[in-house]
Formats: structure tokens, sequence, C-alpha cells
């Protein structure tokens, strides 16, 4: 598929500037990012956030919008879809025995330029050197001055970029795993793998790490120190969801602990606004997954305390 200057065509007209202006634009806008660093999970790591300007984030989404009907993405990536929540990716895993996790190390920076082309050409959409260099520039960030170009986890087209670069990855492991009656779903970079019998998960990390010798420029790789196998015997847990031994959906006992506790003190008056809006995260994400523990909650605090967390603004 040919597409002639279209994404030069649509930015210009979209954002009334000349070719030249909207090249400046595009040549400033790898260093129209501000920087700033959350904990990783493991408490001790700090992960980067390069959170675009508001003006690259408006563009960003203009490319959205433009290239989501022309990118494949693969039925597998659950991550940033319409529709399809953590719940969902879940319950895909919730009545099979044994869990893989599998995670890409480093997996938003180590896309580039380079392998979003690559992903382009793979699946026959064909851009205008014009249009790369607004693509290249508009879609990637630079980390450092001495460094190349690569995603931001904090923009918003990043998650349509990303899920478009792994189908081709997507299709090859999913079509492996239908041969052996795995389940397999991807959120993000995180891999996902489940089945009834331990044996038929014994092959898949080599797999995984065959295919990606091969793509990717040798870029995406799988981080070892965090791939985990559990089973019912042991607590498994699938985009922060754990699954019982009874196959059920929890949020699990700790969260439990932990909101009921703030629920209560939310009921002494203990809790300020920022902690209360936490709260109402809290209790729609247990709704979504564990609904009967708002059902406890409401029975132990009453039904007026729960509704007055939720309506507080």
């Amino acid at each position: 598929m040919v597409i002639d200057d279209c994404i030069t065509k649509m930015l210009k007209n979209q954002l009334l500037l000349s070719d030249a202006e909207l090249l400046y634009f595009a040549s400033t806008a790898p260093h129209r990012y501000k920087k700033y660093f959350i904990p990783k999970r493991n408490g001790v790591d700090l992960r980067e956030i390069a959170h675009p300007s508001s003006q690259l984030k408006y563009v960003q989404r203009l490319l959205v919008e433009s290239m989501v009907k022309t990118f494949p993405i693969h039925s597998s990536a659950v991550a940033y879809r319409k529709g399809i929540s953590i719940r969902d990716n879940a319950t895909l895993h919730l009545k099979n025995n044994y869990l893989l996790k599998m995670d890409f190390e480093n997996f938003f920076n180590n896309i580039t330029p380079e392998i979003f082309f690559d992903a382009c050409e793979d699946n026959n959409i064909s851009y205008s050197e014009k249009d790369k260099n607004l693509l290249k520039n508009i879609l990637f960030y630079k980390k450092r001055r001495a460094s190349g170009l690569s995603l931001s986890i904090g923009a918003p087209s990043s998650p349509l970029v990303s899920n478009f670069i792994m189908y081709q990855f997507d299709v090859l492991v999913s079509d492996f795993c239908a041969a052996r009656n795995i389940v397999y779903s991807r959120y993000a970079d995180d891999l996902f793998f489940s089945t009834r019998k331990s044996d038929e998960l014994s092959q898949v990390a080599g797999f995984i790490k065959e295919i990606l010798r091969t793509m990717y420029r040798g870029r995406l790789k799988i981080n070892d120190a965090k791939t985990i196998h559990t089973s019912k015997k042991n607590k498994r847990l699938v985009t922060g969801v754990v699954l019982s031994s009874e196959d059920k959906l929890s949020i699990g006992r700790e969260k439990k602990r932990f909101y009921s506790s703030m629920i209560h003190k939310f009921t002494l008056k203990l809790l300020d606004g920022d902690e209360i809006h936490k709260l109402q995260g809290y209790l729609s994400h247990a709704k979504n997954i564990e609904p009967l523990f708002i059902s406890r909650m409401e029975k132990k605090y009453g039904h007026k305390a729960l509704a007055e967390i939720m309506s507080y603004n």
C-alpha cells in the first residue's frame, strides 16, 4: 500500500501550518518532553517516563487517528484496546492450571524508528521520505543529545505503535501456542501463557528467544529475571489480577485488607482529598474484578459510607 505524503498533507490541513513550519515543529519534537521518574514494581529501581508537551501530544493523537485504521493489531494484544480490560486478559487464563509469565527488557525504549519502518514494510505500508521524516520525529523522542530516537512510555501514540510493531511476533507466537493448546496473550511488554498440562509450556521460552534473535534488529529481549512459572498450587497473577484456586478472579488478600482499612479511615474522617480520590480508584478496580468484595464492604461499613466515597469530588 503506497501512501504519498498523506501524513504531511493531513498535518498541514489540521494544524494550518506551512511546509516550513511543520518541518520546524517536527525537528524540535523529539526534545519536547518532560521527564520524570516513578518507582518500578520491585520498589527499588526507578522507571523514566517521558511525557510529551501538550502541543506534541495533540499532534501525536492526530497521527493515531490517521494510522489506527491502517495498522493491523493482533487479537492476542490485549493492552490499550477499546473495550478490553485487565479483567478480560485475566479471564483468558482463568481455567488453566499452569501459567508462564515473561517480560521484555526495557520494551518501549528499545523500539526505534527503524523497527517501526521495518514493520511498515512487512505489512506493505509505504510512506514517502517526507512522511517518514515527520513520523520519525513526532512519534519518537531523544533521551539524550548523543542518543538515538526511541519510543516514549508517556506518549499517546506509543500504545498503537508498539502493538503494531509486535503484530508479526504475535502471529508467530499465537500459531505456535494454538498448535499446542496453549492460551497466549500479550499485555504491552508482559507475555502470558497458560495451559492445563505443565509439560506443554516447556518449549515456550526457547521458541520466544529463538524468534527474537531474527526480529527487531536484535533489540527486543526477554528479561529472564522476571520469568515466572506458577500453578494453582501457588499464587497466579495476571496483570495484577489474582487467579484463585477456585477459578475465580480476585484482587488478592493484601489489597482487600488495605482497601478495607482505608474505608475505615474514611468513616473516621482520617483521609484527605487525595487519599479519597485514590480510594475511589481502588474501589472501582475492585468492583470490576471482584464485585462480591464491594458487597462485603457495604455490609461492614454501610452502603452510605461507600456511596459517599464514590460521590466525593
